[in-house]
């Protein structure tokens, strides 16, 4: 984890608050042109940023971005297939394994250029009669994923996400992620663990961190209901910053939520964190 680190821009920890917040630039200042939003997250107070899906982008403007604002990118994803047929993820689909072999070197090769030390692997939709041969393939995929980017000192993350937004989507639980990761049984395949997607399932957000503490390598957090601010109506979500700061989570806590109205407008919240 430290050569993962090392990959980012030097930060004075010491000096910092805990927990550190990354805008995911792909919900966050989608008000201003694209190029804009690196400077915007810079002037918030953010010095992390997440990108899902960078492909078809012009690298070379977002690598120049993250160098200028002197921001870090901390995570894209593997491209998740054709939006248009309704694939989210393409790693647990059969007869998709050399198409998604491709797509993750595609993933590694964007990472390296944008100094990204993490990959999210999506599963996929996938009928409940196949669920079975699902998970094989989604593990031997993962398999691939994180032997061939271990190299690159890259380590690759798996997110349950609801069956309630995503219908059918494989992996929806925090336990289920965890059996598949220890299925796996490689050292840089870890949990990305979303907040919102634990509340919409039922699950208590922070007896989930203490008990995937030692696989969780990313969070991210969206106000529950509604996926907004993480802090107003429904689910406080200070508890659960507070109980990342007491178990020690160096890691960063990105912001994958729909702001209510404009990015800044929405900030207030994090301005106990030096965001504004």
């Amino acid at each position: 984890m430290d050569q993962l680190i090392s990959l980012c821009w030097p930060h004075n920890n010491k000096m910092e608050k805990m927990p550190k917040f990354a805008a995911n630039l792909m919900y966050l200042f989608t008000e201003l042109p694209f190029e804009a939003r690196f400077k915007a997250a810079a002037d918030a107070g953010f010095r992390d940023v997440e990108y899902q899906f960078p492909y078809g982008k012009d690298l070379d403007l977002m690598r120049d971005a993250l160098v200028v604002n002197r921001l870090n990118m901390v995570l894209i994803n593997a491209p998740a297939g054709d939006a248009d047929r309704g694939e989210r993820g393409i790693a647990a689909l059969a007869g998709r394994e050399a198409d998604f072999r491709d797509s993750f070197l595609d993933a590694l090769a964007h990472a390296r250029e944008l100094r990204c030390p993490r990959v999210h692997v999506m599963s996929g939709v996938v009928a409940e009669k196949d669920t079975a041969l699902a998970i094989a393939v989604y593990a031997e995929n993962l398999r691939f994923a994180a032997r061939t980017a271990e190299s690159a000192e890259i380590n690759v993350v798996v997110e349950p996400i609801n069956g309630i937004d995503v219908p059918g989507y494989l992996i929806q639980r925090t336990e289920q992620a965890r059996a598949l990761i220890a299925m796996v049984g490689e050292e840089n395949l870890n949990l990305q663990y979303d907040v919102y997607h634990a509340l919409m399932n039922g699950e208590d957000p922070i007896e989930g961190l203490r008990a995937n503490f030692d696989t969780i390598r990313h969070i991210q957090v969206a106000g529950y209901p509604g996926r907004h601010e993480p802090i107003g109506d429904g689910y406080d979500m200070r508890g659960f910053f507070e109980a990342c700061d007491i178990m020690g989570y160096a890691g960063v806590i990105g912001c994958e939520y729909k702001p209510a109205t404009t990015t800044k407008a929405g900030l207030g919240w994090a301005s106990v964190y030096g965001i504004s």
